[in-house]
């Protein structure tokens, strides 16, 4: 089937196999001399991705967790209502609800995009066509109880690792990938709520001969100070500061370090100032031919971080950078080796059920997106609430660096 057909895209020492089926990656293929590492965990079979759901998806209408009820929504002079519809508990909408965007088909709109401009098309066609592709999926009103008709466009691009003599802060580099979500309401003169993220899981170790999965001695370094307080269905209820908590001070220490019996996963919100300084909207009267949010992003060079992931073991590291507020810290702790599949890169079967598929601790998820359910917080009103009105279009992006840091 075409929705399980990877689209490939490819630049130096990277390779992104991308299905239009929730555009999940279902492999990150980084090539480090004579080795190969796929990056993410996964099933062998791009179609076991309709079972072994938010593997490498997007996620969307809106990541993470809301009450599940009626919300009444304003953002300026727009109000409407949505109902959040109930999937992982009575409790809680997760995800988007019980058809999220990571369990549609999206259609390829490198050719004709409407949410990137003349100009970020040129920039993107000049540095190398095969290297990205966009994606489109066109979310009708009422969808999953979300108000308006939304279009939403993704676009995933590889950049090329910068020339020798370039100065780089760390490593070296073998490049990146970035991710950019734009969503604009078809409607007029409404509301509706938008966070989206990729829900990607990173093993850097799992494609070496012995194909460790704990990913408990990657070493992980957020500028993050504080962290959602949940309720018992991890329903955000607050903040919390982490000054002084060690489990939740991610300062380069070792992930299985002081770490909860039960794992991590928790919404850690960005020191102030962390995050890019690039917009998270657009004001539709200055979405024209000539601006262009795309160069600063997919430049060879890149020096900012606010996340980074790395391993002695494999020698590999990641650095994030995005414009969303905070991220998820998830490290598959709610998975079985019994349910799935492990791909053969891994060491697994890559057969599905067969018991011999990824358990607590063998991934980390770091998911960048704006706070849980941000609309509810009253403080938020017409700031970075995430809701979008028929003014505006939505912009986040997420770049992962890749560098080679030892061995």
């Amino acid at each position: 089937m075409a929705e399980f057909e990877p689209v490939q895209i490819s630049t130096g020492s990277l390779t992104l196999e991308v299905l239009p089926y929730g555009v999940t990656i279902h492999r990150f293929l980084v090539k480090t001399g004579e080795q190969t590492h796929d990056l993410v965990l996964g099933p062998e079979s791009p179609h076991d991705h309709k079972t072994q759901k938010y593997t490498n998806s997007i996620v969307g209408r809106y990541a993470n967790r809301i009450p599940v009820k009626t919300h009444a929504l304003q953002r300026g002079k727009y109000t409407s209502s949505f109902t959040a519809q109930a999937n992982e508990n009575p409790r809680v909408s997760l995800h988007g609800g019980p058809v999220g965007f990571d369990a549609v088909v999206w259609s390829i709109a490198k050719d004709d995009p409407s949410l990137f401009t003349e100009a970020e098309v040129s920039k993107l066609k000049a540095a190398d066509p095969a290297s990205y592709t966009i994606f489109r999926y066109v979310s009708p009103d009422g969808d999953q109880g979300y108000p308006g008709k939304l279009t939403v466009e993704t676009l995933i691009a590889l950049v090329d690792a910068p020339s020798a003599n370039a100065s780089v802060a760390a490593g070296r580099p073998l490049g990146a990938v970035t991710i950019v979500y734009r969503a604009k309401l078809n409607d007029q003169a409404t509301v509706t709520p938008v966070n989206l993220t990729q829900h990607w899981g990173f093993n850097l170790n799992a494609s070496l001969p012995s194909h460790e999965l704990t990913i408990k001695g990657h070493t992980l370094n957020l500028q993050t100070d504080h962290l959602v307080v949940r309720d018992a269905d991890s329903l955000s209820t607050g903040f919390a500061s982490t000054a002084g908590d060690a489990v939740h001070t991610h300062d380069g220490k070792q992930i299985g370090e002081r770490s909860p019996e039960a794992g991590y996963d928790d919404y850690y919100l960005l020191k102030q100032g962390a995050a890019s300084a690039a917009p998270t909207r657009i004001e539709s009267s200055a979405f024209n031919a000539g601006l262009d949010l795309i160069s600063d992003v997919i430049k060879a060079t890149y020096d900012r971080s606010i996340a980074e992931l790395a391993s002695s073991a494999s020698g590999l590291s990641l650095s994030f950078d995005s414009n969303q507020h905070g991220l998820m810290v998830y490290t598959n702790d709610l998975s079985s080796a019994t349910r799935g599949a492990r791909k053969l890169a891994h060491g697994g079967s890559g057969i599905s059920g067969h018991g011999d598929a990824y358990g607590p601790g063998d991934a980390v998820f770091l998911e960048f997106h704006h706070p849980l359910a941000a609309f509810l917080e009253p403080k938020n009103k017409d700031k970075e609430d995430t809701l979008l009105t028929s003014d505006e279009i939505y912009h986040n992006f997420v770049r992962c660096s890749v560098a080679l840091v030892g061995n």
